[in-house]
């Protein structure tokens, strides 16, 4: 199978602005015969976490319009947005996932909430799992992925492929982000597919080099620290 793994900039709250960004990228992950493509953590919003908390304008169902653009590409995407709770008081940080003709195929709400998410979102407690053209996939969202018992349930469940909306720095979030996933592939023998950000996310500068890992650890395919950009791997 031809995955996708992305990384953009995105527009502060600007989620119409963000879609399109996405569905243009996916659109081109088809046009390069891939069938699948994941986007980085909040990449509907942006990473404004008071902004998309205190708007609930901003929290999406996964039936919501605004995400037809990305439902109409004709490839199989992994969206990551704000999502209502049901209490509707804090939003939940969702993956929604569809398949190429844009029916949704499974939700993930992000478990593990990283320092300040924690003010304004609310973790859930179950994991991501799918199926698509005969593999089996997981979920998770970045904190997520350095959490043990959690990758360790994805080898118990015998998934075959990793995929991860993220965002990592700059700063320290370089060494975390080249260090986790490789680790991730060995720990779970899966392959693995990283989105990020790049450039500025909310407080933080995505240091981009969004990736595929294979189930050694080896890079198969890794983005720029610059570009609004995807790359792609034939894995599973």
């Amino acid at each position: 199978m031809r995955v996708a793994a992305a990384q953009l900039t995105c527009a502060p709250t600007d989620v119409s602005t963000n879609v399109g960004q996405m569905a243009r990228l996916a659109e081109r992950a088809a046009a390069d015969s891939a069938e699948l493509i994941v986007f980085p953590e909040l990449a509907v919003t942006g990473y404004e976490l008071a902004a998309t908390a205190a708007d609930a304008g901003l929290w999406l169902r996964a039936d919501d319009p605004r995400l037809d653009p990305l439902r109409a590409t004709g490839i199989a995407t992994v969206v990551n947005c704000a999502a209502p709770d049901l209490d509707g008081h804090r939003p939940l940080i969702a993956t929604y996932v569809y398949n190429a003709t844009g029916d949704l195929l499974t939700t993930y709400h992000k478990q593990h909430l990283f320092q300040q998410e924690q003010q304004f979102f609310t973790p859930a407690d179950k994991d991501g799992r799918f199926e698509l053209h005969g593999l089996r996939f997981s979920l998770a969202t970045c904190f997520d992925n350095h959490i043990p018992d959690l990758l360790d349930r994805i080898a118990d469940d015998g998934c075959d492929i990793h995929l991860a909306s993220a965002l990592y720095g700059t700063g320290s979030g370089r060494a975390e982000r080249a260090s986790t996933y490789p680790g991730i592939a060995h720990r779970a023998n899966v392959y693995v597919a990283l989105a990020n950000h790049v450039g500025p996310a909310g407080p933080i500068t995505g240091c981009g080099r969004a990736a595929l890992w294979g189930t050694d650890g080896t890079v198969l395919a890794e983005a720029d620290e610059q570009s609004s950009m995807f790359v792609v791997a034939d894995i599973g």
